[in-house]
């Protein structure tokens, strides 16, 4: 057994003498530091202020190559973490080879939970199963040719449709259910922006702004004084314009509005002054609210994680009016803007800065 009066001296010796404490230390810090940026990484994983460690997300989404001076253990994390997602792009596959009418499962937002919720696990379940979360499965009927009948006959035939679910929380409850793992409340807004981040290219510091959800800056306005609702540079948040387009919950449809994405919690503001004539929850539009401007002109605000005015409540042009999120029918979070001129849909491209 080591003789404890040597160790003491041994430990006031390299204290005192300058050389030796610097080199232990250095020893020290040679031992700790691919523990402790494991450690860091993953703890940035479960925090919004990492921007979700916008290189690990391209190793893992996109293919790109883990550097090689990656420490071992965030090395293997990254490997699971591909071979999860690969799992989980067939388990959708298969998924999707069910669904009708154009009514497909996005398979960003299934990957990117997915990747929240066991990035750093042991195990992840079954990725079936996981995918399975997302949808509902129903029988249904249809009428098929009987082989080699003659005169041609048909017969009842019944087959299983997979239904993607538009209603988040339900999705958040059946992977409770499934997969015995209750999401947290910073967990669904990393989704959101791991979602983003893949979806639509943005790469996040995690230090505030836009990224995280904070605030849009000054307001910015038109010549006309229409105020842009998530702030200057909203041309590049646009993901589906005003005009007929391919809709994942109904087909081919007229999209009435301008959809811009952003983090759940951005602020959105009034495009003008005006009244507000509706607030409320609805299937499609999840949380939304109208403003009535005067002159025949309305403005339509959707999909909103939060709601901050009340009907009958007087706005002004670029106030704070509800927060970005994705209630209803939608695919990942964003603002769903709808101007009517006396009833008639126009583009919100026409009026925005």
């Amino acid at each position: 057994m080591a003789n404890p009066v040597l160790i003491a001296k041994g430990a006031a010796i390299v204290l005192t003498d300058e050389k030796l404490r610097k080199a232990a230390g250095w020893i020290l810090v040679a031992i700790l530091s691919p523990l402790i940026l494991l450690i860091a990484f993953l703890c940035s994983l479960g925090s919004g202020a990492s921007g979700h460690n916008a290189s690990a997300v391209e190793v893992c989404f996109n293919g790109a190559a883990i550097p090689v001076s990656a420490p071992a253990e965030y090395r293997t994390c990254l490997e699971n973490m591909r071979s999860g997602l690969a799992l989980v792009d067939t388990a959708v596959s298969t998924i999707n080879a069910q669904t009708e009418e154009g009514k497909s499962l996005d398979a960003v937002i299934v990957k990117a939970i997915f990747y929240v919720l066991y990035f750093g696990a042991e195990s992840y379940g079954d990725a079936q199963t996981f995918a399975d979360c997302f949808v509902t499965y129903e029988e249904r009927t249809r009428m098929v040719p009987v082989e080699g009948s003659g005169p041609p006959a048909q017969t009842e035939e019944k087959y299983t449709v997979a239904v993607p679910i538009t209603d988040m929380e339900a999705v958040w409850q059946n992977i409770a259910s499934a997969m015995g793992v209750t999401p947290t409340a910073e967990q669904r807004a990393n989704a959101d922006s791991i979602y983003s981040l893949v979806k639509y290219g943005w790469a996040g510091s995690g230090t505030g702004g836009v990224w995280s959800g904070g605030d849009i800056g000054e307001p910015v306005l038109s010549v006309d004084g229409f105020c842009s609702p998530l702030g200057s540079g909203w041309q590049s948040r646009v993901t589906s314009e005003f005009g007929w387009r391919n809709c994942p919950y109904h087909g081919r449809e007229l999209h009435s509005g301008l959809d811009m994405a952003a983090p759940t919690g951005t602020p959105i503001r009034a495009a003008l002054s005006g009244t507000v004539t509706k607030s409320c929850r609805t299937n499609s539009y999840g949380n939304y609210t109208v403003i009535d401007h005067g002159n025949g002109m309305t403005t339509a605000y959707a999909h909103q994680s939060e709601r901050l005015v009340k009907v009958g409540d007087t706005v002004s042009v670029g106030q704070v009016i509800g927060l970005v999120g994705s209630t209803g029918n939608s695919t990942g979070p964003h603002l769903h803007l709808e101007v009517r001129v006396n009833g008639s849909l126009v583009n919100p491209r026409s009026y925005l800065p």
